[in-house]
């Protein structure tokens, strides 16, 4: 059985013809689909490609940066590993490639803005990194996020320490300790969750952030601490 046009148009994007095209299928599966139902494979939604595709991605950035920026300290090279594999990175680039037009999700799902959901369009990304990984290998899988991803090591950005980092750098060299971070307020479905988290630093006063993750919340918290410290 022939895979369908849609599926025929991604893989030409993807520039990989498919042995194994069920695989490809399944990263782009929603568990909304395949949860709950009698028989159900683990393998059928993208859940354990999602698992996979991480570490892909997260070996292939490492090298590269290892090998591209020869001078970089440790620091500066995880600085850059964390802007090019963050969560807004990797839900831009499926956007980049309008992925949401390929992912199979519940109607009930869809119709609440899954598929522009930027913690499942992360999650897609990753798990068609793993399915090139599984179908044709290390060198496939590398060719692909090199196509996607060369580009963003050079942006100013690239270099940039996150919010998270630069507050508890600010602290420690102002010997207040570790920031502190709590949930203050968790809303929504499983689906599209929101999150408001609080960072608190000895003698300031604490500052709230939301995202529709905890690690988007807390970085929001973070930065708004820190505008307020540039502020004084």
């Amino acid at each position: 059985m022939s895979p369908p046009d849609d599926i025929k148009t991604l893989t030409a994007l993807l520039k990989h013809e498919f042995k194994d095209i069920s695989l490809l299928e399944a990263a782009l599966t929603h568990s909304s689909l395949t949860k709950g139902h009698r028989h159900a494979k683990a393998d059928l939604d993208y859940e354990r490609l999602e698992f996979l595709g991480d570490r892909v991605l997260g070996l292939v950035i490492s090298e590269e940066l290892y090998k591209r920026f020869d001078t970089a300290e440790a620091g500066q090279l995880s600085r850059r590993y964390n802007a090019q594999v963050r969560r807004e990175s990797l839900a831009e680039i499926a956007e980049e490639m309008d992925l949401a037009q390929y992912i199979k999700m519940s109607d009930d799902l869809a119709a609440a803005g899954g598929k522009q959901n930027p913690a499942i369009l992360e999650d897609i990304i990753e798990a068609v990194i793993a399915a090139l990984y599984l179908d044709g290998g290390y060198q496939v899988a590398r060719n692909f996020i090199k196509s996607r991803w060369w580009s963003r090591f050079d942006r100013v950005d690239a270099a940039k320490k996150d919010a998270k980092s630069a507050l508890q750098e600010w602290a420690a060299k102002k010997g207040k300790g570790h920031p502190v971070y709590h949930v203050v307020e968790e809303t929504g479905p499983d689906h599209d969750p929101r999150f408001v988290i609080e960072v608190t630093v000895d003698g300031l006063q604490g500052c709230k952030g939301e995202g529709s993750s905890k690690r988007m919340a807390e970085q929001a918290a973070a930065e708004k601490l820190l505008k307020g410290l540039q502020s004084e």
